[in-house]
């Protein structure tokens, strides 16, 4: 005999957690609520049957950017939550995924419909919440859950998804759940070839930008073309004999003036000086399409499906030139950093940097930490599979911490895991810290560049003397925090470093989980620290 069905909310959550492994998703995370404690109780089912992976976070930020960090590296992670403030919370993270173009999957619990506009508790309107940001779907009964329709929404690879799930009392399974969903091994669908695309003749004095997760596409066609490779640290692309380390300042030399033809891959975050060689009237640009939503690019480009190189690589002359002043540029940037007293952010960027070993992976936040950290890491090897990611979708300090767990929890096979923020992102995020005893923790070590404040509008116009006055108390921001207090509150191990031995011995010997390393450096003259790296491009060798 058939057992009797389970009461509707819980037929339903059933159903929406069958679909969703049936779309190949295998990480869930799960900030409590009353509303979808429907779907807690279903996650929970699965996870017990070994068909998924349940995690914990107590409030919605930290859960929506562990998912973001765990889709990053491609596992197919969900992040689910209950209705009213609790889906706002995951705003930041959806939009992070859309405009990074990952297939984050939302599961919101809603009151039913009938309730909606009569100012019941915690209810507020959900539909659509996100907008474009992301593909929708308005869930009310286990009957509209078709679940071969269901999971061919959830397999939307390119923008976030979001289930907006309706339940009625009682919010508690009544009967055990005694079918097991099926498990398929995989259902996103494979991107469909492209087509030849545009064939470049040598000639004109070409460099490739590599832009955030571009790939090694950027790379083959520079080495194809025989062409400098501007690329970021988190383009996927820094890899080979072509990739620059100093290029964003050489783009304000001469060397920097004779370019005639850029091809863009990926989507450049970085650096003015890239953005200034983008929008010169004298430069043709191409474009590879990237994903994620964003409109046209900002800079006038012909768009493409797939761009190579036709006949043989351009005249080394060129090339060499650029690898030249490349190596010479480096050299005195060393010199200047090791001539300074004290420990500098530089040489921190350039220390993690170093630390990331073969299969490695390096989350590293926004600000100042990824732009230092662009001019510090040398290309690394071809074929060592390091990995090097941000969000930088929005290029947002939300979230950083748990986006860098959620990365090393969903990267399985990396070697080693590494996180570089700054003291402002760090404390931004400082709840992804707390992970209750029972939840999976990864081997990451955190390297936080303790300034006491936000030092990036240093090195804009903010930070010109002229607002000194009032710059502090506008945007530096001192917060005179004591990190290993906060850390000992979450039973984080933590190593405070002044100098780059303690640096490298802290980096060479991690204590296994979750560990944090506060580097202390000054805010007060990064302006001028800055403004001297800068002046070496302009110096003869």
């Amino acid at each position: 005999m058939s057992p009797p069905p389970a009461n509707p909310s819980t037929r339903l959550a059933r159903a929406v957690i069958g679909a969703l492994i049936e779309a190949g998703v295998r990480e869930v995370v799960l900030a409590p609520g009353s509303r979808n404690a429907p779907l807690a109780f279903a996650a929970y089912d699965a996870a017990q049957r070994g068909l998924l992976r349940l995690h914990t976070r107590v409030d919605e930020r930290t859960a929506g950017y562990l998912a973001v960090g765990m889709t990053k590296v491609g596992a197919r992670a969900a992040v689910m939550c209950t209705s009213g403030t609790a889906v706002a919370n995951l705003h930041p993270a959806v939009l992070e995924a859309a405009h990074a173009g990952l297939p984050l999957v939302v599961v919101t619990a809603d009151r039913p419909a009938s309730l909606r506009g009569t100012g019941a508790n915690q209810t507020t309107d959900q539909v659509e919440i996100f907008g474009a940001m992301a593909r929708f779907a308005d869930l009310a009964s286990d009957e509209v859950v078709e679940r071969g329709a269901l999971a061919s929404v959830v397999e939307t690879i390119d923008r976030p998804v979001h289930l907006n799930v309706q339940f009625t009392p009682p919010l508690v399974p009544d009967l055990p759940w005694h079918h097991s969903p099926e498990v398929v091994s995989t259902s996103i669908a494979a991107q469909p070839a492209r087509p030849p695309g545009v064939l470049l003749a040598r000639g004109p004095r070409t460099v490739v930008v590599a832009g955030d997760d571009a790939g090694p596409a950027a790379r083959v066609l520079a080495e194809r073309g025989g062409w400098p490779l501007l690329a970021e640290p988190t383009s996927g692309a820094r890899t080979g004999r072509n990739a620059l380390r100093t290029y964003r300042l050489l783009l304000g030399t001469d060397l920097g003036k004779q370019v005639e033809r850029v091809v863009v891959a990926g989507h450049p975050t970085l650096s003015r000086p890239v953005t200034g060689l983008l929008e010169r009237a004298d430069v043709e640009v191409l474009s590879l399409r990237t994903r994620g939503i964003w409109p046209d690019r900002p800079f006038e480009a012909t768009e493409h499906d797939a761009i190579d190189v036709e006949g043989d690589p351009d005249d080394p002359a060129w090339l060499e030139a650029w690898h030249a002043a490349d190596a010479d540029l480096g050299r005195r940037i060393d010199e200047l950093l090791a001539a300074e007293p004290d420990l500098t952010p530089h040489v921190v960027a350039g220390a993690v940097s170093r630390a990331v070993p073969p299969g490695g992976l390096l989350l590293v936040g926004a600000s100042s930490p990824i732009r230092d950290l662009d001019l510090m890491t040398v290309p690394y090897q071809v074929g060592d599979r390091r990995k090097l990611i941000a969000n930088r979708g929005l290029a947002g300090i939300d979230g950083t911490l748990s986006s860098a767990i959620g990365a090393a929890l969903g990267r399985s096979h990396g070697t080693r895991n590494l996180a570089l923020v700054g003291d402002v992102t760090f404390l931004h995020d400082a709840n992804g810290l707390i992970l209750g005893p029972d939840e999976a923790r990864p081997d990451l070590t955190i390297v936080v560049v303790n300034d006491d404040g936000g030092s990036i509008f240093s090195m804009l116009e903010q930070g010109d003397p002229a607002y000194a006055d009032r710059f502090d108390k506008l945007f530096g921001t001192p917060h005179g925090v004591d990190l290993a207090s906060l850390c000992a509150a979450t039973r984080t191990p933590h190593w405070q470093v002044d100098s780059i031995p303690e640096l490298e011995h802290a980096l060479a010997n991690p204590n296994g989980g979750i560990e944090v390393v506060e580097a202390r450096v000054r805010r007060d003259n990064r302006r001028d620290l800055n403004e001297r790296l800068r002046a070496l491009s302009t110096q003869s060798s």
